[in-house]
């Protein structure tokens, strides 16, 4: 089966859908059940999908894969025009739904990126860097998880507001004592 639709096609069998968007029939016949897309039937009980859902479901496994809820992809979709191909402005005006929680998202992987290798604040106290940064967990009380990670301002071990790429205030690993295990 080729990867691609004739240019003249305006509809799709599941197959082809499932050959040209690279997911299986199954996973569409699962969004068509959730809701997510539509189909009509043949006078043979067949499905037939207008050409559009194409972009629809490249839509939904890319919201997928950004960790995007199935339940917020439905409502987000829930706002295109059903009675007609969606234009570029419709597909711009549901972009801005989520454009503040994706530019988090964003933030959020460039600062894994970018301090993995240093003291994350998760309380592991396993790399030397910890002991400076992070004297016996001193981030835990600021909440649960990786904090440096997880805050834009990640504070220093001494509550102070730092750039979470920037080494805290905590003083020498003499100064601060060894560090202690979390239970």
């Amino acid at each position: 089966m080729t990867a691609h639709l004739a240019p003249d096609a305006k509809e799709a069998t599941v197959g082809e859908l499932a050959a040209r968007s690279g997911v299986a029939p199954s996973a569409l016949r699962f969004y068509e059940r959730e809701g997510l897309i539509t189909s009509r039937r043949t006078p043979g009980n067949q499905r037939r999908y207008s050409r559009d859902t194409l972009r629809r479901v490249a839509f939904i496994r890319t919201s997928q894969r950004l960790g995007i809820p199935l339940a917020t992809i439905r409502e987000v979709l829930g706002l295109l025009p059903e009675d007609r191909t969606p234009t570029r402005e419709d597909w711009a005006r549901i972009s801005e739904c989520w454009r503040t929680d994706l530019d988090e998202r964003i933030r959020t992987l460039q600062r894994l990126r970018d301090n993995l290798t240093d003291c994350i604040g998760c309380g592991c106290l396993s790399l030397a860097k910890c002991a400076l940064t992070n004297p016996w967990d001193e981030l835990g009380e600021h909440g649960p998880g990786p904090r440096r990670l997880l805050e834009e301002k990640a504070p220093d071990a001494d509550g102070a507001g730092g750039d979470a790429r920037e080494a805290g205030a905590g003083g020498s690993a003499e100064a601060a004592g060894p560090p202690v295990a979390v239970s």
